[in-house]
């Protein structure tokens, strides 16, 4: 079980030291690619290339105004799900080496206090900590810590079919308390934007400054879906980490997804996709997209062993903490701008912002390469 504080590792292991495995290292890295400027790119290349395919593409980067669903918003999702893959690789590991569960909860909680309080600054920086009523407290490492310190409590205390039944559990009664709770001036089951019931108890009990003004979709009630993703990952975890052949874990990891994605798409019909709300039908939508994707990651890299296209990817997934922050307080972009708009100025200029994101990007990673060279790996 890695310390709950931020450390740099100095040690590079192989890819299977310790149960690690190389697809989840990249797999992640591909989705803090979408972060870190890969998803930006692609979508500025929208009506510039005269290739519908690619306007198509470029249309699944960004994120719809309320229900629906494009690929854009599996990103975020997709990262909860890993975190609890890798906390079932981690915890298991602790276990085997004797570490006393009350060890590892506490690290577990610490380390949520640390992104929770590194989230607050992400969100708000420059932070006026002198006017509290102004700062969001809401963000995407608070989701992520508090549904780790969750999902880490329940691996330990029940085991892989309950846990499943468990998220399922919460998703059923996310639906129903959405549908059946009346919000005053609306009613029940109003999903809209101005009167569901997740705006409502956000305006009413949510400290701080709301990201949409009337809600916040990282605030309060949106928690407990979002922790199901986490859930779930843990049980892609232990399949993983399970004695069964490479052929066995793939099928279940396929069969868990492909229920995943008839689930979310059948619940849309009465619970709308809804990346805002968190609705259920979008918990199990990405949840099985998520399953799929880490069986192609898996079975590529793990199973037939093909690393090398891989490296670019986990460069970047070895260090996310770092990129994330690092996006947020360096502008790579006008640093590329002061590095290369000498030479795309040439171009038309409806390309620039293109060629500019592109190589903000290029030096995003050379930064994650560097750090990887000189075996640094900041983690919490």
């Amino acid at each position: 079980m890695e310390a709950p504080s931020v450390v740099i590792q100095k040690e590079v292991k192989p890819a299977n030291t310790s149960g690690r495995l190389a697809s989840i290292d990249a797999l992640r890295g591909f989705d803090m690619l979408m972060i870190a400027g890969g998803g930006q790119f692609i979508a500025l290349l929208g009506g510039k290339t005269g290739v519908p395919f690619i306007d198509t593409v470029a249309a699944q980067f960004e994120h719809p105004a309320w229900h629906g669903f494009t690929f854009y918003d599996f990103i975020f999702p997709l990262f909860l799900f890993l975190a609890g893959t890798s906390l079932a690789f981690s915890i298991k590991g602790g276990l085997v080496k004797g570490i006393p569960q009350s060890v590892i909860i506490n690290k577990v909680f610490k380390r949520m206090l640390i992104l929770i309080a590194l989230g607050i600054l992400d969100k708000n920086a420059p932070m006026d900590i002198f006017d509290p009523a102004h700062i969001r407290y809401g963000s995407v490492l608070g989701r992520i810590g508090l549904a780790t310190f969750v999902s880490a409590i329940l691996y330990m205390k029940f085991d892989f079919n309950q846990r499943v039944y468990i998220a399922m559990g919460i998703l059923v009664v996310y639906y129903l308390t959405l549908i059946l709770v009346p919000v005053p001036g609306f009613g029940a089951g109003d999903l809209s934007f101005e009167g569901n019931l997740v705006g409502w108890v956000d305006r009413n009990f949510m400290p701080g400054k709301l990201r949409q003004g009337t809600y916040d979709e990282l605030a309060l009630l949106t928690q407990f879906p979002a922790i199901c993703l986490t859930i779930f990952g843990t049980v892609a975890g232990d399949l993983l980490l399970n004695k069964d052949n490479a052929g066995s874990k793939l099928r279940k990891h396929f069969s868990f997804g492909t229920a995943g994605i008839i689930i979310g798409l059948a619940w849309n019909l009465v619970f709308p996709i809804n990346k805002h709300l968190w609705s259920s039908s979008f918990i199990m939508l990405t949840s099985g997209m998520a399953f799929a994707m880490l069986a192609i990651f898996y079975w590529i890299i793990d199973v037939k062993g093909c690393q090398k296209w891989a490296f670019f990817f986990r460069v970047i997934g070895l260090n996310s903490l770092v990129i994330y922050l690092a996006v947020r307080f360096v502008d790579f972009n006008a640093s590329s701008r002061l590095l290369f708009e000498g030479i795309y100025k040439h171009a038309p200029e409806n390309w620039h912002e293109v060629y500019n994101a592109l190589g903000g990007f290029v030096l995003v990673w050379l930064f994650l390469y560097f750090l990887y060279r000189n075996k640094i790996f900041v983690k919490v």
